[in-house]
């Protein structure tokens, strides 16, 4: 089956090139570039974070997949880069770069494509979509299938299995949905698509049954 070819292993660590992009547009954005078209006016930010009204009245179509590499300030850049260092590391080097990056930007892409669909018809046109949250989230779902005993710290403290911090986190960001105040810029939703995405992709491109491998980890 096409879809299902593997590429040959390679690594040449993708993750800290993914990291560097990021933090190379961060700081190409806090030189205030400024950008003219169609009578209008654009900063870095605004020209690759995604908005629905400014792709259809400017066609900015590229914008459902730049937006996982701006951010909106440095502590938001910050900890979803140590998020993509911490489990992209592990998930690249378990299956390859090659892989590692069609899925990653594979991910991020379709939830950008997904989010900007679901704000269009649910009163958020209005909502400016930017950040690796929804591809880390992705990742973060694929660490947990691929070493489902590994145990991630809370607080360096609390050891919570990765399957489990996934349960969680998907609870969190569903109920999250249900108290989205005005002005809240998380996009819970762009969360949950990572996890239905890196679960699509995981058993549709590598054959991979997450939820067969966590019960074969924890209930066999």
């Amino acid at each position: 089956m096409f879809l299902r070819k593997p590429f040959r292993y390679t690594f040449f660590n993708a993750t800290l090139y993914l990291i560097a992009i990021n933090v190379i547009i961060f700081l190409l954005g806090s030189l205030g570039l400024r950008f003219y078209i169609k009578n209008a006016v654009f900063d870095l930010q605004s020209l690759l974070s995604a908005n629905y009204f400014v792709i259809k009245v400017f066609k900015f179509y590229w914008q459902p997949f730049t937006y996982m590499f701006v951010h909106s300030n440095m502590t938001h850049l910050i900890f979803n880069m140590i998020g993509l260092l911490c489990f992209g590391y592990g998930v690249e080097k378990a299956i390859g770069s090659k892989e590692f990056l069609l899925f990653y930007l594979f991910c991020g892409t379709m939830d950008g494509i997904i989010s900007i669909l679901i704000y269009a018809n649910t009163g958020y046109q209005h909502v400016w979509l930017m950040g690796a949250s929804g591809a880390i989230y992705a990742v973060l779902f694929a660490y947990a299938v691929i070493f489902p005993r590994n145990k991630i710290f809370i607080w360096g403290i609390i050891p919570v299995p990765a399957p489990l911090l996934v349960l969680g986190y998907g609870v969190i960001e569903f109920l999250s949905q249900f108290n989205l105040r005005a002005g809240d810029n998380v996009a819970h939703l762009t969360h949950l698509a990572g996890f239905a995405l890196a679960w699509l992709y995981l058993f549709v491109r590598m054959g991979v049954h997450p939820v067969r491998i966590w019960k074969d980890t924890y209930f066999r």
